[in-house]
């Protein structure tokens, strides 16, 4: 007869722990054009646990309260903090005056691979419609581009999943920064 073991949850971590000693992530994500509210929410959700910054919500991408964010973000987008704007080259445009390196993520050839490129934090993160992907505008703003390695046949990846690969390897190089690696 096997005995019943008393079920005590264990966290890796809680929240508003520090990572290493980073409790923010000195990137902002901004979404523009992105039509799926699925797919917002989990960016949200993403962005909570990676902690970004903020989350830059623009052109049509839909905005909190929506029964569809909240049902991939869990709540996240109550702690992330988050703004819109009709016009997101003007909002990617002051953080580059302030400092971010602005990042598109695109599967271009003239883009540097993920795992090569060096950050320059603080790093704004741009993102575009699940079809179309950036305009053009926002490219030709970018500091840089960069591609995730795509071994298989398809040469692109789910937006929300490319944000989750992007964001935690950010995580790691700038872990790495901190540390003095």
């Amino acid at each position: 007869m096997i005995e019943a073991v008393e079920r005590i949850p264990f966290l890796a971590t809680t929240a508003s722990e520090t990572y290493d000693g980073i409790r923010t992530l000195p990137v902002t994500v901004v979404l523009d054009n992105v039509r799926s509210m699925y797919n917002t929410g989990s960016f949200f959700r993403t962005g909570d646990a990676a902690g970004v910054e903020k989350i830059v919500l623009g052109g049509i991408t839909a905005r909190p309260p929506k029964k569809e964010i909240t049902k991939t973000a869990l709540g996240a987008e109550d702690h992330v903090p988050w703004e819109h704007t009709w016009d997101a080259l003007r909002a990617v445009t002051a953080m580059q005056n302030g400092g971010y390196e602005v990042v598109a993520i695109e599967t271009s050839v003239r883009a540097v691979d993920l795992f090569d490129w060096r950050p320059r934090f603080p790093v704004c993160l741009l993102f575009g419609h699940e079809v179309d992907g950036l305009a053009p505008e926002l490219l030709n703003r970018a500091d840089t581009l960069v591609r995730i390695p795509m071994l298989g046949h398809k040469h692109s990846l789910n937006v929300a999943t490319a944000g989750g690969v992007v964001l935690y390897e950010l995580l790691r190089k700038y872990r790495d920064l901190v540390r003095g690696a």
